[in-house]
């Protein structure tokens, strides 16, 4: 058990780690001020291993380092990404850690998308004008043509990279024996049929964020 701890703790940092360059080297931006990064790809991974508290812990770790470092928002920066990732990666990972086959994964995901959106557009509302200076009534008039596509988009290809990267990356783990395959479950392997579809699905949200973005 006290192995399994150290094993757990050493992964955790080691995500906390990857999660900061991923947003500290990969900034997309996107629309206005919104800008894309894969952080929430390597903290949803964390969560699918340990468990959600997992995914809560190293959000919380990374993006007050983000704060520290990076950014420019403040308190209320890490705040939004406290509540952007949570809202993502914990519940998928709950659901994911109720129901360990790809229908959980693909239902906590979708799950994660929806309520980080939902979230979103709330707190955008309320927090936006604080910070961007601009008035509440235009933020109002940017939720559905800006906000809520975005974070949909967001949602979506952070889903499919996790879909695509979780299997084959917790095979190579296994098989490396950083991690331990749990009593009674078998691995499974990523069918073609599924990364055909992660992989057009993952085209399309490109797509549609660089529409978003006015490439296209």
């Amino acid at each position: 058990m006290k192995k399994t701890n150290v094993r757990q703790m050493t992964m955790t940092a080691v995500l906390a780690a990857l999660a900061f360059a991923a947003v500290a080297l990969i900034r997309i931006p996107v629309v206005m001020f919104l800008s894309y990064e894969p952080k929430d790809v390597v903290i949803t991974i964390g969560g699918f291993l340990f468990g959600p508290l997992t995914a809560f812990v190293i959000s919380v770790l990374v993006s007050f380092v983000e704060m520290i470092t990076i950014s420019s928002t403040g308190w209320i920066g890490l705040i939004m990404n406290i509540l952007s990732t949570c809202c993502f990666s914990c519940l998928a990972a709950y659901i994911y850690k109720k129901k360990k086959t790809l229908t959980g994964a693909v239902t906590g995901l979708l799950s994660g998308c929806v309520l980080m959106t939902a979230a979103m557009l709330l707190w955008n509302y309320l927090i936006t004008p604080l910070y961007m200076g601009y008035p509440r009534e235009a933020v109002a008039a940017m939720l559905l043509p800006v906000f809520l596509p975005f974070n949909l988009i967001k949602g979506g290809i952070n889903g499919v990279l996790i879909l695509l990267l979780y299997k084959p990356l917790v095979t190579a783990l296994r098989r490396a024996h950083v991690l331990e395959t749990p009593e009674g479950e078998t691995q499974t392997k990523v069918h073609a049929g599924v990364i055909l579809v992660s992989l057009a699905l993952l085209s399309t949200l490109i797509l549609g964020a660089l529409a978003l973005a006015g490439v296209i």
